[in-house]
């Protein structure tokens, strides 16, 4: 499966985790492969989330990277 097709298969349940903003693809900054990238307010040490919050290393076997980005605001 690519970055796309598990981005589409899993963006709705990313979206509701805690601070969560959205969910997009990306390019690792090393081997330049697809990963879907999770953009959050805010990051959180993996141990002060509850379990359901935690976001996946790998989703369909496509690495995820998350990135704080803030609070955002509709312009």
């Amino acid at each position: 499966m690519d970055a796309q097709q598990a981005r589409s298969l899993h963006e709705d349940r990313l979206m509701k985790l805690a601070n969560v903003t959205g969910v997009g693809i990306g390019k690792d900054e090393y081997s330049g492969a697809d990963v879907i990238v999770v953009f959050v307010t805010r990051t959180v040490p993996r141990d002060r989330l509850r379990d359901e919050d935690v976001i996946p290393d790998l989703l369909e076997g496509v690495p995820v990277r998350v990135l704080a980005i803030g609070e955002t605001a509709a312009q």
